[in-house]
């Protein structure tokens, strides 16, 4: 694989560009091969090596040496010659068959391959769950992770529905009051068992691990998205009577010449038979429901995300009542300096890619 040193002209198309581009910015690429895919990137910019060896602190004689390589045998020129010593105890058949345990479906009662569980399997035998691991991250394979995606079924409803919240939010009707509504449940009130250290001078605060539970709380939240001001109510139970007792108050609360625009999802308490039909008796309500799967859309959705940050996740609570209260004062103090989100999504691209799979 020995080629050329001397500074051969280098071209690097966009497939390539890509490429190293990945290694240059992925936290786990061995720093001597960083070098060497920024060397190429540098020179494919028409940069001389004199130039390429300043900036990235090397010798001319490194930067001839890997632009030639690349050149000759492109990104493969750039991982180093193999080197002598003892030959592989293991040959090209093991390290496949690691391979393709690891790529299908784990045994029953194993719900991910791990390195051992590969190891046990008899194609493996003699080789070492050590040995596993070296062989999978060769192959930059990780068994262990995994990434969750989302199909959308029908993208025509997606847009449509998406369009109309979004509308709502970039133009709130002017005859009426817009509301984001949601529930936020199962909040847990819970105190530790020991007293938490405070934190001092170089030192983050301290917490023993234990806790004693007592019990749970829900409640149901609307926003205003004009000024961002939020109702929150309790209650006992996540279920329509409950529900339709909130639109109840807030039916009262609101003026009764104003029109109550709502934007919830489409939970089974605000899709349910008894729902629709006190919507049906009360037309002052307008509803819009976010497309399924993508209650992000809803903006109460980002209070509920500020009140998990900033007290249940390290809050203290003696008990239900006790979290309840700290919930009203969270949200008064919220109330307080309150500010309209502004909604910046732009779906363009997105929508335009789609309408390319369309096209296809």
């Amino acid at each position: 694989m020995a080629g050329p040193v001397s500074a051969v002209a280098v071209k690097v198309g966009h497939r390539r560009r890509r490429r190293l581009g990945k290694i240059v910015a992925r936290p786990s690429s061995p720093q001597f091969l960083v070098l060497r895919a920024r060397i190429v990137l540098l020179v494919a910019e028409g940069l001389s090596s004199a130039k390429v060896a300043a900036r990235l602190d090397t010798t001319e004689t490194t930067v001839r040496k890997w632009r030639g390589r690349f050149a000759y045998y492109g990104i493969k020129g750039l991982l180093d010659l193999p080197r002598p010593g003892r030959p592989e105890t293991y040959g090209p058949e093991v390290r496949l068959q690691v391979i393709a345990c690891a790529t299908s479906a784990p045994p029953s009662g194993a719900a991910t391959w791990t390195h051992a569980l590969i190891a046990q399997r008899p194609a493996e035998v003699g080789i070492s769950p050590s040995q596993v691991g070296r062989v999978l991250a060769e192959a930059d394979l990780r068994p262990h992770k995994v990434r969750g995606w989302l199909n959308r079924l029908d993208d025509e409803q997606f847009w449509h529905l998406a369009a109309q919240v979004c509308d709502l939010y970039l133009r709130p009707p002017a005859d009426g009051v817009l509301l984001s509504v949601d529930e936020k449940t199962s909040m847990q009130a819970k105190s530790r068992k020991y007293p938490e250290r405070a934190a001092g001078k170089g030192q983050a605060a301290r917490r023993e691990f234990e806790y004693i539970r007592h019990g749970t709380v829900s409640i149901l939240a609307a926003m205003d998205v004009a000024d961002g001001q939020v109702w929150a109510e309790r209650i006992d139970r996540n279920n329509s009577v409950n529900f339709i007792a909130f639109l109840a108050m807030l039916d009262k609360v609101i003026d009764p010449r104003l029109t109550i625009y709502l934007i919830m999802d489409n939970g089974s308490n605000h899709t349910s038979r008894a729902t629709r039909a006190w919507l049906t008796a009360h037309p002052r309500f307008k509803v819009t429901y976010t497309p399924k799967h993508a209650s992000w859309l809803n903006m109460i959705e980002m209070w509920s995300s500020a009140l998990t940050r900033r007290l249940l996740r390290r809050g203290e609570f003696t008990s239900r009542e006790d979290l309840m209260a700290q919930i009203d004062d969270f949200t008064i103090r919220y109330n307080a300096i309150a500010r309209p989100y502004r909604w910046r999504y732009d779906a363009r691209v997105e929508h335009d890619r789609y309408l390319v799979r369309r096209s296809d």
